[in-house]
C-alpha cells in the first residue's frame, strides 16, 4: 500500500462551503471539458467513465459532515482509497485547510511509475483549490 499526502492549502471559504462542493459527485460534471464528458455518470455517491482506455469510477464510501469526505475506487485499475480533509483554520473564520490523503494498493513497479505523479497531482489539486477558492 502507498500512503501520498498531499501538501495543506487554506482555502478562502468556510468548511462547510467546500464540503457542499465535494458531497455531491454530480458537481464535478462542469469541470470536465465538453469533448471529454461522452461516456462520463455523476450521480450523487459515484462518478465513472474511461481514461486512456480504462474504466474508472470513484464512489463516495464515508461522509462526516463539514470535515471529510472518504472516497474510494469503484472499477479503476488499481484499489484506492482517499479522504479529502476540510479543517477550520483556527482564529481564521470562512478560512479551511484542505489536503488529500490517498492510498493505494500499488505493486513496487506501479509505485516506482506513479508515486511521483501521483504526488504531483494531489500537490497541483491543492493549488488549484486555493486558487478557485480566491475568486468571488
Amino acid at each position: 500500500m502507498a500512503e501520498i499526502n498531499s501538501k495543506h492549502g487554506i482555502l478562502s471559504r468556510a468548511p462547510y462551503e467546500v464540503y457542499m462542493a465535494f458531497a455531491d459527485l454530480r458537481n464535478f460534471m462542469p469541470f470536465i471539458p465538453e469533448d471529454k464528458r461522452e461516456g462520463i455518470t455523476a450521480d450523487y455517491d459515484s462518478i465513472h467513465g474511461q481514461v486512456q482506455g480504462f474504466p474508472v469510477g470513484i464512489r463516495i464510501t464515508d461522509r462526516q459532515p463539514y470535515s471529510k469526505i472518504s472516497l474510494a475506487d469503484d472499477g479503476a485499475p488499481f484499489q484506492f482509497t482517499a479522504n479529502l480533509c476540510f479543517d477550520a483554520v483556527e482564529g481564521e473564520s470562512g478560512k479551511t485547510d484542505f489536503h488529500i490523503d490517498v492510498d493505494a494498493d500499488l505493486n513496487f513497479m506501479m509505485k516506482m511509475l506513479l508515486g511521483s505523479k501521483l504526488q504531483e497531482a494531489l500537490d497541483k489539486a491543492v493549488d488549484s483549490m486555493v486558487q478557485m477558492s480566491q475568486r468571488v
